[in-house]
């Protein structure tokens, strides 16, 4: 088989596929007595694996669990995989996380649940009404997870309506575990969404990429095992 044949598969160059095998992504093709590349049905296998494996575990480990195999260490290969894998389910446990505090926030209209007001709150009031110390409040703040306001007058923390949303919706992440840094990744997503309403549609299309990503990796382990078989014959 010629580059041609095999950048014609995938609509890609030929220099594309000269580059991955330059890379370790393919395995070293033979050349003939005037010095042309001649592929075979492995480098095909091997290419459709790589391919594959892009949107399925993205560009860097991709490359990475292609040449640790091409270097004979399947150990590597198969934790990069696991690695995916673990960071595939800890994204999914996170959406779920956050769908729930979601419909929390949106759902809970009662005096008791969450404010139905937009009244200005100091950081003690807040803190009293979540059950948190003023300390952790303001430790979210350095987090990026609270941005409140200052009163120009005093210079004291005020915490409006959508402070408090961001605070409770902390609140309930961080009883489920998760770490202040992600916590602060979610509370980006709910303010350039514009509220909890528009953050419900952006979740519903974070589900839809990671279920993607999902069946990506299964297509990827179908791909990758077929040329493990054949390289092993």
């Amino acid at each position: 088989m010629r580059p041609t044949d095999l950048a014609r598969e995938h609509g890609i160059s030929t220099q594309a596929v000269r580059n991955y095998e330059r890379d370790g992504f393919l395995p070293p093709a033979d050349r003939t007595p005037s010095g042309y590349r001649v592929y075979t049905e492995a480098h095909a296998a091997a290419l459709r694996a790589y391919l594959a494996l892009i949107p399925a575990y993205g560009h860097r480990t991709a490359g990475r669990i292609m040449t640790a195999v091409h270097d004979g260490d399947l150990d590597d290969a198969l934790t990069a995989i696991h690695r995916g894998h673990a960071q595939a389910l800890h994204d999914s446990d996170t959406l779920d996380a956050v769908h729930e505090a979601v419909i929390h926030l949106t759902t809970a209209d009662t005096p008791a649940d969450r404010p139905a007001d937009t009244a200005v709150r100091a950081v003690g009031e807040l803190a009293r009404r979540l059950r948190l110390t003023p300390a952790t409040l303001r430790a979210w703040e350095a987090a990026g997870i609270l941005a409140p306001e200052r009163d120009p007058a005093t210079g004291y923390r005020v915490y409006r309506a959508q402070d408090v949303r961001d605070a409770e919706l902390a609140h309930l992440l961080r009883r489920g575990g998760y770490p202040l840094d992600r916590i602060a990744d979610v509370v980006r997503r709910l303010r350039t969404a514009g509220g909890a309403d528009a953050l419900a549609d952006a979740l519903r299309d974070w589900r839809r990429r990671l279920t993607a990503r999902g069946v990506a990796m299964l297509d990827a382990s179908a791909r990758l095992g077929h040329y493990l078989a054949m390289i092993d014959r």
